[in-house]
């Protein structure tokens, strides 16, 4: 299978269309065994069905539009070249969130790594007048809050309320204590109550 063609472009997952002739959409276990039998077409609709998840915890993670997209890419390309080792009957949607935040982990570390100095882990407070527009809307305004938490807070929070996933699941995805995840939900949302009402933040 040419997974590289099927990754050529940018993911782009919010304009993808519907796949088309599909009366019954098969499960993520069976898709994972079809791929591992040659099937190109059941990897590809793991990809639709996944890219933009994954794209949104990558964006989300890395607050980078090219970057979330290049891990995005390559949180595929891992999950394709390891296919084999993914366990049948574990959540296909767990071991792909996984391996894409370990990705964007990754870029982090490179980027503190070859930075003469620290990421900031809040985004600009100075808003040009387009921003000043845009904040009137109230999901814009939550977005721009959850984009100024800590990166710990900020992921699980994409994980939890915008992705919809349980606390075991993104325990698993980030490698922590089910204890750690509930922590960080609970400090995240005191922390974007703050931001929403103007009040200043504290860890």
């Amino acid at each position: 299978m040419d997974v590289s063609a099927l990754l050529a472009c940018p993911l782009e997952p919010s304009r993808r269309a519907p796949r088309a002739g599909v009366s019954a959409e098969p499960g993520d276990g069976e898709l994972v065994a079809l791929a591992l039998r040659g099937d190109s077409e059941a990897f590809a609709a793991l990809v639709q069905r996944y890219d933009r998840a994954v794209y949104h915890l990558a964006y989300r993670t890395l607050h980078d539009v090219e970057e979330a997209r290049d891990a995005t890419q390559e949180a595929f390309f891992k999950a394709f070249r390891s296919l084999r080792t993914f366990k049948p009957g574990a959540k296909f949607s767990t071991w792909i969130f996984a391996i894409a935040y370990h990705a964007c982990c990754d870029r982090l570390n490179r980027r503190k790594r070859y930075a003469s100095e620290e990421l900031p882990e809040r985004a600009d407070s100075a808003p040009g007048p387009e921003q000043q527009v845009v904040a009137l809307d109230e999901a814009s305004r939550l977005r721009a809050a959850i984009d100024a938490l800590p990166e710990k807070y900020r992921t699980v929070v994409t994980l939890f309320h915008l992705q919809g996933r349980q606390y075991e699941e993104i325990a698993a995805v980030l490698g922590l204590p089910m204890g750690t995840v509930k922590t960080h939900l609970f400090r995240a949302k005191e922390q974007l109550r703050r931001l929403l009402s103007g009040t200043e933040v504290t860890e």
